[in-house]
């Protein structure tokens, strides 16, 4: 492995490596903090190794110990986004190959960024309280000291004391529970992970929740209120993980369950080995299951490489579509995809470096980098390579390959890049021709927009056409039949074409509404791009349609564009403003960040 230094994380990745972690928890909801102990077994890689750096975050730490000997800790200057350095004095010197025990006793704060915590009013029940974690890309930092770095790959080991009406989950496999014997009206919960991973996967959830079977290795957890409405949205996970299987292998985590999170959950869903996390607004969760191989079982060497996680996860996602429904879906996402390229281009800016492939985050927050250029420029250029070099069927040979070699490892860009030559070893002249420069190192656009069969989405075009040309007197010609022909997704792909022309006159705003009857549509994608396209149309009815919608969930993908639509109708800027101000505790705090610096608040 060829050393690459981890921008965004402090710890000293070439002198040690966490071999595994062992964590005990006691949840306060009263303080809103995790007390923790944490054990980190290291192996040493250098002679004469006595110091280590850890990477922290608003942790309060009380003591280190190594070996069981007392240790030496200071914890160093606050960075704006990477947290504090943990710098350790070992109380000895170990050589190369030793192993070290590095035990630190420490509690989380009340603003720990890896975690929210819910009120009972901010749950479906109204009963508990609620937490969950969200670490990816660099919080873990916030609720475990650690080498918070993905080039780092560890087991763990857990145990979570909890009020015992309630239920603790994590990122790792059931290991029972117990009475706690300090406190009767608790019970800890203990899990086990014996496949190495990095510390953005370790996860928890501690709140009301119950589950129902849904497959053989499956289980779908949730507040009781939607349990049994869940287990029969995702029944088909079972098919799609057998499915996911047949492309790329075996799957190596033994169980695999989902959480419907609450809604105030930032992303729309989030890969935790043997539990996935999704929010109530996700129906597909082909992506989610995808990255079990790409991204947990053959990880990004740091963040600027994201786009090996996550382009290989839509691709193996969209084959998941090919072979459950048809290629015909799988063309018509690759459409979709390039538009959301163009979303994250157009609103980071054609020359911005974020927008590249393989981006520089030297001194960058990751959470500000998030975009989908790694996933859609990611994916346009595995489509591109897949049309070079022989169709789908040889390139999934490709990457179900890539998997095989680099599982239960790091990857970086040019790693990838020198297998994919060695293993079309015969179709170099081919790969040389491939402008890699421009893919990876340049702004802006993918160099090659891929050719796309259109079959699905010219119904949505020429609709789009047909409303976009309408005059006042053409506006009769409209009826419900022009969208029961098109499918969920087409529906979807309409109100995004939409999207990318000039905003429509309010009379056809309200016409769309008259026939479609687009208001009632409770598909969250579909609904998100309507009252977008209302808002911009300056429909002042949608004005609190769009501002309930992006305050009473909060993923990421809806609520910030909602909030900006609303915003910028000059006329409701300060209602925007004073709804985030007054739902701004109940958001998710990287949620709240972001949302605060679209509409341009400080602090």
């Amino acid at each position: 492995m060829t050393p690459v230094s981890d921008p965004s994380s402090f710890s000293t990745v070439s002198k040690c490596a966490t071999k595994h972690l062992n964590l005990i928890y006691h949840v306060d909801f009263d303080k809103r903090v995790l007390k923790g102990k944490v054990a980190l077994t290291l192996e040493v890689l250098e002679d004469k190794f006595s110091s280590l750096t850890l990477d922290s975050k608003d942790l309060k730490i009380f003591k280190v110990s190594a070996n069981g000997q007392a240790a030496q800790f200071e914890v160093g200057t606050k960075h704006k986004s990477k947290g504090s350095p943990l710098e350790i004095t070992l109380p000895f010197e170990l050589s190369r190959g030793q192993h070290v025990i590095v035990e630190i006793e420490y509690e989380t704060s009340p603003s720990a960024t890896a975690l929210q915590w819910l009120t009972p009013t901010q749950t479906v029940g109204k009963k508990h309280p609620y937490l969950f974690s969200q670490c990816q890309a660099t919080h873990c930092r916030s609720m475990i000291p650690c080498q918070d770095s993905p080039s780092v790959k560890h087991t763990y080991y857990a145990q979570v004391s909890v009020p015992k009406e309630l239920v603790a989950l994590m990122s790792a496999l059931h290991d029972g529970q117990v009475p706690d014997p300090s406190d009767s009206s608790r019970v800890i919960y203990r899990f086990r992970q014996p496949v190495p991973m990095p510390s953005y996967l370790i996860a928890i959830v501690v709140g009301a929740v119950e589950s129902r079977e849904i497959g053989p290795r499956s289980r779908v957890w949730s507040e009781k209120e939607n349990v049994d409405e869940a287990a029969f949205e995702f029944s088909e996970t079972e098919t799609m993980l057998k499915t996911a299987e047949s492309l790329a292998g075996p799957y190596v985590w033994g169980q695999y369950d989902l959480l419907v999170m609450p809604p105030s959950f930032p992303y729309g869903g989030m890969e935790n080995p043997c539990l996935t996390f999704v929010t109530p607004t996700v129906l597909v969760i082909a992506h989610e299951i995808s990255h079990s191989w790409t991204g947990n079982l053959v990880t990004n060497r740091n963040w600027e490489h994201f786009w090996l996680n996550e382009g290989h996860t839509v691709y193996i996602e969209r084959m998941i579509a090919r072979c459950m429904e048809s290629e015909h879906l799988r063309q018509f996402k690759g459409i979709g995809g390039w538009k959301e390229l163009q979303e994250s281009v157009n609103q980071f800016g054609a020359n911005n470096v974020l927008t590249n492939l393989v981006p520089n985050l030297h001194e960058v927050d990751t959470d500000e980098a998030f975009s989908s250029v790694p996933y859609e420029k990611g994916f346009a250029l595995l489509y591109h390579l897949e049309e070079l070099l022989g169709g789908p069927e040889v390139f999934m040979g490709f990457v179900k390959s890539y998997i095989q070699l680099f599982a239960y490892g790091t990857v970086t860009t040019e790693e990838w890049k020198n297998y994919l030559f060695t293993y079309f070893k015969d179709k170099v002249d081919i790969l040389n021709k491939v402008d890699w420069n421009a893919w990876m190192h340049t702004p802006g656009m993918a160099p090659v927009k891929p050719k796309y069969d259109t079959t699905m989405a010219d119904a949505c075009t020429a609709l789009c056409q047909r409303w976009v040309k309408a005059k006042e007197e053409d506006l009769a010609s409209f009826t419900e039949e022009d969208v029961k022909k098109l499918k969920s997704p087409q529906l979807i792909e309409f109100m995004a074409l939409l999207l990318q022309e000039e905003p429509l006159p309010l009379s056809h705003v309200k016409k769309m509404q008259e026939v479609y009857q687009l208001n009632s549509v409770k598909n969250a994608e579909v609904r998100f791009r309507w009252l977008r396209i209302c808002v911009r149309a300056h429909w002042e009815e949608a004005v609190p349609l769009a501002l309930k919608m992006a305050t009473e969930q909060g993923r990421m993908k809806f609520t910030r564009p909602l909030f900006k639509e609303v915003y910028n109708f000059s006329k409701y800027s300060d209602k925007a403003l004073n709804t985030f101000k007054e739902n701004r505790g109940a958001l998710h705090p990287v949620t709240a960040m972001l949302v605060a610096k679209d509409l341009k608040i400080n602090g």
